[in-house]
């Protein structure tokens, strides 16, 4: 499969919510492997601050299934969350694997940075003498890793984790590391959009990015601009009250500076979406969430005041809506 090609299935503008991506990935790795005389992708994963819903949604990926994804395009070398090892063997794989593949992994990071007193406030692994906090662990697998993958908004810019008062200092990958990362950002993350990013880094390597470091497969245009009430919106015909049918600005939607294609990618299984379940998007893949959707159902112009001395609530979509 092309590249041009694959781009445009990861797109999915004409489908409709069809399963058009994730039918369509494993077929084009398997054919991409055979014919490059290539592996699958070799991934260390840590998950540091965050609530493991990503991991989650990951797991809920359909068509091909989580088995599937693991047996024929990852191959995954430590995840302190999937694997079976635990203790010290756990950590002797993460020291072997992480020198064997050296310049060759993906290192995918789910979870926020807590940098306050050292880090103290997130433990990976405990040695006899001594705490690997995920400060230390991510500062040390970002260099030699070749591709760093932040999964979720909490890894990619900080996120809940991080929202005020954010006691442990947490802050996205990106602030610890001296590196291009890619921020897959989304809470939870669609698994579409996380898998769609790791074929792309398996057969094209590094995808096109926006402003904030996400791939424009999945993140280049506003929720506004593709969402199925924004005919109301251009009417200015706007719901009162939760569950009626016009569109939901006024309600505190913020589809209009949310970029995320949830209006035809849908979510688990391709089933539905906030908006279609008659609630607003909260901007969950933004930079300042929650923090800048924050209080939830209140209109945009309101939410921003008194937020003068939190997170920067620009525009974060890919494109104007």
């Amino acid at each position: 499969m092309q590249k041009e090609e694959f781009s445009k299935i990861c797109r999915e503008l004409s489908s409709g919510g069809s399963h058009a991506l994730s039918r369509a990935i494993l077929p084009a790795v398997k054919e991409h492997l055979a014919s490059h005389n290539k592996k699958k992708l070799p991934v260390i994963w840590l998950e540091t601050n965050d609530s493991g819903d990503n991991n989650i949604a990951f797991m809920n990926t359909a068509y091909p299934y989580l088995d599937r994804v693991f047996t024929e395009m990852l191959d995954l070398l430590y995840s302190n969350t999937f694997m079976a090892a635990q203790g010290r063997d756990a950590l002797s794989i993460l020291e072997q694997v992480s020198e064997t593949y050296k310049g060759k992994f993906t290192l995918v990071v789910e979870g926020a940075i807590p940098k306050k007193d050292n880090g103290r406030y997130n433990i990976i692994a405990r040695t006899e003498t001594r705490c690997i906090t995920a400060l230390e662990a991510v500062t040390r697998l970002g260099g030699p890793a070749e591709y760093v993958v932040a999964i979720g908004t909490c890894a990619g810019f900080g996120g809940p984790t991080a929202a005020r008062p954010n006691l442990t200092g947490s802050v996205g990958v990106r602030d610890v590391l001296d590196r291009e990362v890619i921020n897959v950002s989304g809470c939870p993350v669609n698994p579409d959009w996380f898998v769609g990013t790791l074929a792309h880094l398996l057969m094209y390597g590094r995808p096109d990015l926006d402003k904030l470091g996400r791939p424009t497969l999945f993140y280049g245009f506003t929720v506004h601009r593709h969402c199925q009430r924004r005919s109301y919106f251009d009417n200015k015909d706007f719901a009162k009250e939760l569950g009626e049918i016009e569109c939901m600005f006024l309600l505190g939607c913020m589809g209009p500076r949310t970029g995320a294609d949830c209006p035809y990618r849908q979510w688990i299984n391709h089933v539905s979406w906030p908006v279609k379940a008659n609630t607003p998007c909260i901007g969950c893949t933004n930079e300042d969430f929650p923090d800048g959707s924050s209080p939830f159902f209140t209109p945009m112009a309101e939410k921003s005041k008194g937020q003068e001395g939190g997170k920067n609530a620009s525009n974060q979509g890919g494109e104007q809506a």
